[in-house]
């Protein structure tokens, strides 16, 4: 902290509260010195600060000390009076205004940085005109009549040596009505004469003769002599003009020009030094010393102070208290003991006192001014405060007549506070004096704001918040610049909050206070900052949007804003879509990741096959090294960038031209672009030159793509624009352009946003830095296949079958070979074979019956990829349409992929290239099948099948066609008639259904080897339907049913190769006729449903039938009857089988018959009985140990062969066994008195060995007649 002294305020009160000198002077002495561009005042003005002057002076206490620092303020006599009030109200605003004038080139810049206005000295943070204003604001208070310190103290007479009878000239001076008057101001003050010599034009021997009688009539001490203007030529020059300060409006070399050195230093110098040293200091150490002893005699003893207090005036009797000779000395003396501080706490106590007494507040508030001015020279910080209080309080009751010396007491007392940095106080008692007055509410706002910036640690949002407080009154009274310039530093304070609001009212009104004072451009560039404005409300955004647009209007030009933030590019959505050997045919195609594309093309492309890593054959010899790894493109075939705009506000705006900034160098010597891209935000109108051009050339090398389009509140859309060079260079895409309701350009470059290219290498590479991805090699112009596939339905049902036609297009006169494709998905799509198309309307050609009809036979394909004829060329405007045929083969949301491999001819630079193509289908839920198939215990080639349908469909029914058997072995037959497994004709959406069938293994049986007999189609087919007799069954062996059969294998089990003991089955439905709408906008015509791999065995390993007859007659009177059988076995297991057969000639009991039940599985063979014979139709509960009723009473029989038999069957083989009974008694025998125990030598179940029952077999045996 600085003393007090040498504190701002102690230079100001030491400029301010200075003895005063009134001047009275001659017209011919205003001549004399207007020579030198200068009034007398003004000439002596600059002398009148002795800085070491070293005057001794004596307190009225007998203490010496030496005076070092004194100051003389100099004023005509016209002017010591109390300013009008409006005079100076407007010479406060001229003030205010000149400083904003002054500043008016400053408003371009950009607004300060917090941490710069931090580290700035404290001196500098404050605009330094404060300083200025609030010196002019307290001198509006000059020679008021409650306070002395503006009264003179001396009178200084002057007088021309050229004026016609001087001393005349002095009296007449001397006895004017301008010397002060008794009561107010103290009438006895010093009176010095001054004759003025002038050496251009008057006589020394005059000069010198009026000097004596002068000396004569006045005394000889206060006379003086000024000679002035020795130069003759008046052109003299000083180095260190010391009146430039004083007087700025004349130029300084015009200033003085006709003194010279010696009349500066010698005379008026000297005399300025004399008169105060001489003159002034001891007139007033006198005074002040009669003074206080004129108080002492006044104010003490018992007797004096009944008489001050009796003979006071009234409380009430004079209410113009401020008059008389009484308060006139008060006053006096208050002005000289501040001179002297050591009296000063005394005598003010003594007047202040007598003020409250009288009720005379504003002499009251005065001194108790004084008083805290008087202790903060003394250092005493406590106690100046609370008298500053005093007065400021006691100022502020008296209402508007006392708050201009409010305001001036409350400036003093903030310049207390802040030379003991108490900034914080003082910013409080700088916002008690704003009032009402807005112009200089602002002024006292603002330095408010920057005692809040100098506090420790520095309140910025204080700061801040007062700034935008003054910037409001400031433009309430027109000061725009200085409403501009504290909106700019608010700024620096809000820049890196998240208060969205305030930093939107700042430059919004920035924006428009800058377009009042014709700084259109400045402010288009502070209104762009509050178009981001979405969190405010729809009207609030229609003003800002309003105004913007009329202040660009103004401008009378286009302006092109880099950075425009409306609409907002969401950078991270930008996505560059260009083709090299990598062609799309759709956007969807291209969004697919590379690194599917690349999967499915391993097998296609020579060159990945080969190892070989670079596919530009003589990329090494066309480009340097650095441009091994750049991205390539064609010339003549587009670069498309996608980048997602975004409206922020509520209202809808209109963008249009949006199109891309490119660069593209035609010449090989200009590979080396400069990388420099533009940067930052930056206004300026619409000139470029230097981007969507070609630096070789004048004309365009690049076509570019234009999108206009709308955005709605909050809306957003992706744009695609395009770029499509007309020759080989290099091409940069620099950014993108667009135009903002017709009114601005808006310019975004790319230089620091991360770029999604689709067509990333499949290889590892060096990272592409963001400039990098956006450049690209364009070589010269290749073929190019364009593909499309035919009404392909994007939802269909699960079965759903589809004849569909892809379509390939060469528009290039180079025509290409050796075409390829391959499909990821071969369970849904399959190629035909032949260029040419259906003769037959489909899908008729998938029907039996005429070979013209039938599609041609699958050939087998032992690759996954299909090659095209070699005689397939495609070239200028003809087209390849080759059948594609579909089935969605499962239910799902299937992304099908297609790549098409083709070669160029006489094309150096590429060798291939490809095209991909990417469709999404929604496939739903149709027919769910499933297939249980016994074998048959009676008959081994026989087999039962239980289908089981439901229809997954959520609305749709479904009619079933037609079910086959895959392949010539097995042939199949219905169980029951067609009417009663489907009554209602169709599957309704939810139903299930369940129903039998028969099928047959129609190889012929061995004992070693089974040869296959190949059934007729018609046996491997059953009709489902009863409504077209007529109608034709599908033809499952040929394309396309096969091909997709020979898919459905692959999907659902492990191993393609035809097993035994499995049955394959293929089910044909429709979709019903209804009159509501279908689930599909496509109806199907045909759905085809495949079960593969569906097991024929048992639970057993083996199974076996007993041949023999049912009915024998025999005479039994003879002999007994022996019969002969013949057991056949079949080992249907994959190891060798050991079976041994047991017969017993007794029947199992019940618990044994139901153990052994376990292994039983299917139906069984129940002979026709004839009506003759009474017997039991529960055959299942004759093997539970109930035999007919005439069993009971016949005799038993007995196995008369061996009673154990053991054999070996091979795996997959069948062999006989020949057995024989012997029966005593006609009767009906139940032959299922044996049991078959067999073993796996290699097996693969759990299960290695087991014991089966033999099955019920009834013999009838009838006595012969």
């Amino acid at each position: 902290m600085v003393e007090p002294v040498n504190s701002s305020l102690g230079k100001m009160l030491l400029e301010e509260i200075s003895p005063v000198v009134m001047v009275l002077c001659t017209p011919l002495v205003e001549d004399t010195f207007l020579r030198n561009g200068l009034s007398f005042v003004e000439t002596l003005k600059p002398f009148c600060n002795f800085s070491n002057i070293d005057v001794p002076v004596r307190t009225s206490s007998d203490q010496l000390y030496r005076l070092k620092k004194f100051t003389l303020r100099l004023f005509y006599a016209s002017d010591i009076k109390q300013p009008n009030v409006e005079v100076a109200k407007q010479r406060l605003e001229r003030v205010i205004t000149q400083a904003g004038e002054k500043d008016f080139q400053d408003l371009k810049s950009d607004p300060p940085q917090i941490t710069d206005i931090l580290s700035n000295p404290e001196s500098e943070i404050a605009p330094s005109w404060f300083r200025y204003y609030n010196k002019e604001l307290i001198r509006t208070l000059s020679f008021s009549d409650h306070e002395a310190f503006d009264h003179p103290v001396a009178c200084l007479l002057v007088v021309s040596s050229k004026d016609e009878e001087p001393i005349k000239k002095f009296v007449d001076l001397f006895n004017s009505n301008r010397l002060p008057t008794d009561g107010t101001m103290d009438p006895n003050i010093l009176k010095h004469y001054l004759l003025v010599h002038d050496n251009q034009d008057a006589t020394t021997e005059r000069t010198s003769k009026v000097l004596s009688e002068m000396r004569s009539q006045f005394g000889n001490n206060e006379c003086n002599l000024l000679c002035t203007n020795s130069s003759k030529e008046g052109n003299v020059e000083h180095q260190a003009n010391p009146w430039a300060s004083f007087k700025s409006s004349v130029s300084a070399d015009k200033l003085g020009c006709a003194l010279t050195g010696d009349d500066i230093v010698e005379q008026i110098k000297d005399l300025m030094q004399e008169f105060a040293s001489r003159h002034i200091i001891p007139y007033m150490e006198q005074k002040v010393r009669e003074l206080n002893q004129q108080i002492s005699a006044t104010r003490k003893g018992l007797k004096n102070q009944f008489k001050n207090f009796l003979w006071r005036k009234g409380k009430d009797d004079n209410p113009d208290a401020t008059k008389g000779s009484m308060y006139a000395f008060l006053n006096s003396c208050s002005f000289y003991d501040y001179l002297d501080i050591f009296i000063s706490s005394t005598d003010f106590a003594s007047t202040f006192e007598d003020y409250n007494i009288d009720k005379a507040w504003k002499h009251y508030a005065g001194v108790q001014e004084m008083r805290g001015l008087a202790y903060f020279i003394s250092d005493q910080p406590k106690k100046d405060s609370e008298c500053m209080e005093n007065a400021f309080s006691t100022y502020m009751k008296l209402g508007k007549s006392g708050f201009q010396n409010a305001t001036r007491c409350g400036l003093w007392w903030a310049e207390m506070l802040k030379a003991r940095d108490q900034h914080k106080e003082a910013a409080s008692v700088y916002f008690r004096i704003c009032g009402e007055e807005p112009l200089h509410a602002a002024v006292m706002l603002e330095q408010a704001s920057y005692c809040f910036m100098l506090t420790k640690p520095a309140m910025l949002h204080k700061y801040g918040f007062h700034l935008v407080l003054s910037g409001d009154h400031y433009k309430n009274c027109n000061q725009v610049n200085h409403a501009i310039r504290t909106y700019k530093s608010a700024i620096s304070v809000y820049k890196s909050t998240t208060w969205s609001h305030i930093k939107d009212h700042l430059y919004f009104h920035i924006g428009q206070w800058y377009a009042i004072v014709g700084m259109h451009d400045v402010a288009v560039r502070n209104m762009l900052k509050v178009l981001d404005c979405g969190y405010q409300s729809k009207a609030t955004q229609e003003i800002f949007l309003r105004d913007f647009f009329d202040i660009v209007k103004k401008t009378g030009m286009k302006h092109e804003v880099v950075g425009l933030q409306l609409p907002i590019l969401n950078m991270s959505s930008l996505q560059v879509i260009y083709e090299d050997h990598r062609t799309y045919a759709s956007q969807a195609s291209a969004l697919v990741e590379e690194s599917i594309w690349q999967s499915l093309e391993d097998d296609i492309i020579p060159s990945l096959n080969s190892g070989k890593s670079n596919w530009l054959e003589l990329q090494s010899k066309l480009l340097p090294k650095k441009y091994k790894e750049s991205n390539v493109c064609v010339a003549g075939e587009s670069v498309k960038l996608d980048l997602e705009f975004r409206n922020p506000l509520l209202i809808s705006t209109s963008i249009t031209s949006v199109s891309l900034i490119c660069e593209l160098t035609a010449n090989s010597d200009d590979l080396k672009l400069v990388d420099n891209e533009p940067s930052g935000s930056s206004l300026s109108p619409e000139i470029s030159t230097e981007h969507n051009q070609v630096t070789t050339s004048g004309f365009s090398s690049f076509t570019l793509s234009e999108v206009d389009f709308t955005l709605g509140g909050g809306e957003k859309k992706l744009v695609r624009l395009t770029v499509t060079p007309s020759e080989e260079g290099i091409l940069k895409i620099v950014g993108v352009r667009w135009e903002l309701s017709g009114s601005i350009v808006g310019v975004h470059y790319f230089q620091s946003v991360s770029v999604k290219a689709k067509t990333a290498r499949g290889r590892r590479k060096n990272k592409l830095t963001p400039t990098d991805a956006l450049k690209f090699l364009v070589i010269k112009s290749l073929p190019r296949l364009e593909g499309s596939i035919d009404h392909l339905p994007e939802k269909l049902y699960a079965g759903d079958l589809r004849y569909l036609v892809l379509e390939l297009r060469n528009k290039s006169e180079s025509p290409t070979k050796n075409l390829k494709m391959k499909i990821s998905h071969p369970r849904f799509v399959s190629p035909g074979n032949h260029e040419e198309e259906l003769t037959t309307e489909f899908p008729d050609c998938l029907k039996k019956g005429d070979e013209h009809n039938i599609v041609q036979r699958e050939s087998n394909r032992t690759s996954s990829v299909f090659a095209f004829p070699k005689d397939v060329s495609l070239q200028g405007d003809r087209s390849l349409r080759w059948p594609l045929w579909l089935r969605a083969a499962i239910p799902g949301t299937i992304s099908l992929y297609f790549t098409i491999y083709y070669e160029m001819e006489n094309v150096s630079s590429m060798k291939y290239r490809t095209l991909r193509m990417h469709y999404n289908l929604q496939v739903l839920p149709s027919l769910q099948t499933s297939f249980k198939v016994t074998p048959s215990p009676s008959r081994l080639q026989e087999f039962l099948v239980r289908m089981d349908i439901v229809n997954r469909a959520k609305s749709d029914c479904f009619q079933i066609h037609q079910l086959s058997t895959v392949g010539c072995r097995w042939g199949i037959s219905l169980l029951q008639p067609v009417d009663t497994i489907l009554p209602s004709k169709f599957l309704l959406a939810g139903q299930a259904l369940s129903c039998f069938f028969m099928i047959k293994d129609c190889r012929k049986s061995g004992t070693e080897d089974e040869e296959t007999t190949s059934l007729p189609p018609s046996q491997t087919d059953v009709k489902l339907y009863t409504q077209d007799d007529d109608e034709k069954l599908f033809d499952i062996v040929s394309s396309p049913l096969a091909s997709f059969h020979e898919s459905e294998r692959s999907c659902q089990g492990p191993s393609v190769q035809v097993s035994p003991n499995t049955v394959d089955f293929i089910l044909i439905s429709r979709l019903a006729k209804s009159s509501s709408p279908s689930a599909v906008p496509d109806l199907p015509k045909i759905l085809s449903h495949h079960s593969c791999h569906n097991s024929i065995r048992s639970s057993s390993p083996i199974s076996w039938s007993l041949d023999g007859p049912q009915t024998i007659h025999h005479d039994f009177s003879t002999s007994l009857c022996e019969i002969k059988l013949k057991m056949v076995i079949r080992n249907t297991s994959d190891g060798i089988s050991s079976v041994t057969i047991n017969t017993n000639d007794f029947l199992p009991d019940a618990a044994a018959t139901t153990s052994s039940s376990g292994n039983q599985s299917g139906w069984r063979y129940v002979p026709t009985i004839t009506e003759e014979m009474k017997l039991t139709s529960d055959v299942m509960g004759s093997r539970l140990g109930k035999p007919p009723s005439s069993m009971e009473s016949s005799p038993p029989f007995i196995w008369s062969g061996l009673s154990s038999t053991k054999i070996q069957i091979q795996p997959l083989s069948t062999t006989e066994i020949p057995l024989q009974i012997s029966v005593f008694s006609p009767g009906i025998y139940d032959l299922s008195s044996y049991e078959l125990n067999w073993e796996l030598s290699e097996h693969e179940s759990a299960t290695s060995s087991g014991t089966c029952q033999g099955y019920p077999y009834y013999l009838t045996v009838l006595q012969s007649e």
